[in-house]
């Protein structure tokens, strides 16, 4: 699913960190070695279809990094 982030991300929580990821060989031959830890938050989301809706956005993050591979979890907040 397509989409962009139009407003902040709030209420911020982590879910996991370096080994409990699953993906972390994968993050790091894609993007670098870092202490991954993937996170989820809310956030206004613009879709393909032009609507905005509140949802639950998952990420995973590094220093250094940043903010990589946003995914959007299902149902809608709103």
């Amino acid at each position: 699913m397509d989409f962009e982030i139009v407003s902040e991300i709030t209420d911020i929580e982590t879910i996991a960190e370096s080994l409990g990821i699953r993906d972390r060989t994968r993050l790091r031959k894609q993007h670098g070695r870092g202490r991954w830890r993937k996170l989820k938050g809310i956030a206004s989301v613009l879709l393909v279809s032009g609507r905005i809706r509140l949802a639950e956005v998952h990420w995973y993050e590094a220093h250094g990094i940043g903010k990589r591979e946003f995914k959007l979890k299902l149902p809608f907040l709103d």
